[in-house]
């Protein structure tokens, strides 16, 4: 099994998809190790001194004022963890509490926190025994980090509260680390508060969000390319000399892809047949330019989720110094933001793509294909109801991409009186990841049933790859109206698991 190794100085992209989805083992580095030792030697020095410290010998948020005894340390640890695992509302998905926990532990690791290495071992021993805190949907306010969701998990490490296992039975958690011979941690100063004050949920999300982005853009291109042939539409717009005056690389990376796909077709270049037009309509000639700035955006979240996974998010934070200090990078700003911006980006794109499929439709604007590209239009109504689906999700993905992070409610009495709604700025992207994936599918669907309904024109090598491929999916095509459903989701499927783009790849090569 492929392993990860958590240094002092972040992780990478990949690391974080390897244990969230790859069910990667995790193992702290010698250097880690050495650097918990030496800011856990800073933080019990702290905590042997009569003045008060903030997160060592000090309540938390409004009730920071109070200097707590010596002998009342370890229970103001637990007492955090168990009342801020507050969360209420559906279980999260099983990678993103994995995500969650592994990007704590590399906060943990960077010797920055104060917490004992015993403790991230522990963090790293729940992870690779595949125990999954519960963790619920409700509860973080994406600032002070996601203080709900990340102390259910570090209730599981005290033993407490509930967990999946391997076998995906919700159990004590106590049970389950016995179970794998797993000591529960006895928390002690700060560390209770470490393993709360952190962006990793968003951030997690977010990394996994921009994964399944790389794989929707590329299949975007490919349904746009593939819509073009099937409306006879000009590929001219696609050339590379065009894209180049106006050096968006987004854009002039989609232009290639769709270039590629339609390398070799009989059905481009129409334009003056029996229904002559100077100009494609925006949605199939612009496609370019809107999944292009699509494809900007992705780059500047990854640009921002790089800066993330290297950083060391907790308050307060021990510097290399020796002094502990307070600060506010908890703030999930950075990351909302990139978050809001995505899921506006994704919207669009699903909207494009439900305006080309319509068109597809429609016998009036699709230049010679059958009302709704049904078998015998009036007996049958072919993909009529399909493009309501459509519809219906694209409209859905509008309002979610209405951002949470323009919002801000206070807490704490007024002391955390402005917050970044990270946390719901990521779980509402999930929801758009999801929705484009189905739009891309009917817009899949539609144009490759007009497309073989272009009787006489050959599509490009590469979209006969996908249709061949889609097919061989259980994809169907052209016929009498039948139970669509089935259809749809065999189309989804396709989409969802990357092999529409790779059946256009064996054909093109990578696409960009």
């Amino acid at each position: 099994m492929h392993t990860v190794v958590v240094g002092t100085s972040g992780v990478t992209a990949s690391d974080v998809l390897a244990v969230a989805r790859g069910g990667a083992r995790v193992e702290l580095s010698a250097e880690a190790v050495a650097a918990l030792t030496a800011a856990r030697e800073i933080v019990d020095a702290l905590a042997a001194k009569p003045d008060p410290v903030y997160g060592v010998s000090t309540g938390f948020g409004a009730l920071a004022t109070r200097h707590i005894s010596q002998e009342l340390r370890a229970q103001l640890q637990r007492n955090i963890v168990r009342s801020h695992a507050a969360g209420m509302g559906p279980r999260v998905e099983r990678e993103v509490v994995r995500a969650l926990m592994f990007l704590r532990l590399k906060t943990v690791c960077s010797g920055h926190t104060g917490v004992r290495p015993e403790v991230a071992q522990t963090m790293a021993d729940v992870l690779n025994a595949g125990i999954t805190p519960v963790v619920h949907e409700y509860g973080s306010l994406g600032c002070s980090g996601d203080l709900a969701p990340l102390s259910h998990c570090a209730l599981t490490l005290m033993g407490e509260g509930d967990a999946e296992g391997p076998d995906g039975v919700v159990r004590p958690a106590g049970e389950l680390l016995a179970a794998h011979g797993i000591a529960p941690v006895e928390l002690r100063e700060k560390e209770g508060l470490a393993l709360l004050n952190g962006t990793d949920g968003m951030l997690g999300m977010l990394v996994m969000a921009l994964a399944d982005l790389d794989t929707l853009y590329k299949s975007a291109d490919i349904t746009a390319a593939l819509s073009l042939e099937a409306l006879l539409g000009t590929d001219k717009v696609l050339a590379p000399e065009l894209h180049a005056i106006r050096p968006h690389p987004g854009q002039g990376a989609s232009a290639a892809n769709m270039l590629a796909v339609l390398e070799g077709s009989e059905l481009t270049g129409h334009h003056q047949d029996d229904a002559p037009r100077v100009q494609d309509a925006y949605s199939v000639r612009c496609a370019p330019q809107v999944a292009g700035a699509g494809r900007d955006t992705m780059a500047h979240a990854r640009l921002v989720a790089e800066r993330e996974l290297a950083s060391a998010v907790d308050n307060p934070v021990v510097l290399p110094d020796g002094r502990v200090e307070s600060n506010g990078n908890f703030h999930g700003a950075p990351v909302a933001y990139v978050l809001d911006f995505l899921a506006i980006a994704a919207a669009d794109l699903a909207s494009i793509a439900e305006r080309r499929t319509d068109r597809l439709l429609d016998k009036n604007r699709s230049h010679g294909l059958p009302p709704f590209l049904a078998d015998d239009a009036g007996v049958d109504s072919g993909l009529m109801i399909a493009q309501y689906t459509q519809a219906a999700l694209v409209s859905e993905l509008k309002r979610l991409a209405v951002p949470a992070s323009a919002d801000s409610i206070p807490s704490s009495a007024m002391q955390e009186d402005h917050v970044s709604m990270g946390w719901s700025a990521a779980r509402k992207l999930r929801t758009v990841v999801d929705n484009l994936t189905r739009v891309l599918a009917i817009e899949l669907y539609a144009a490759t049933r007009a497309i073989e309904l272009r009787e006489g024109l050959a599509p490009a090598p590469a979209s006969q790859a996908v249709i061949d491929a889609a097919r061989a999916a259980g994809v169907r095509g052209a016929g009498p109206d039948r139970f669509l459903a089935p259809d749809l989701a065999a189309a989804d499927a396709f989409v969802r698991a990357g092999e529409l783009v790779t059946s256009a790849e064996k054909v093109t090569g990578p696409l960009r």
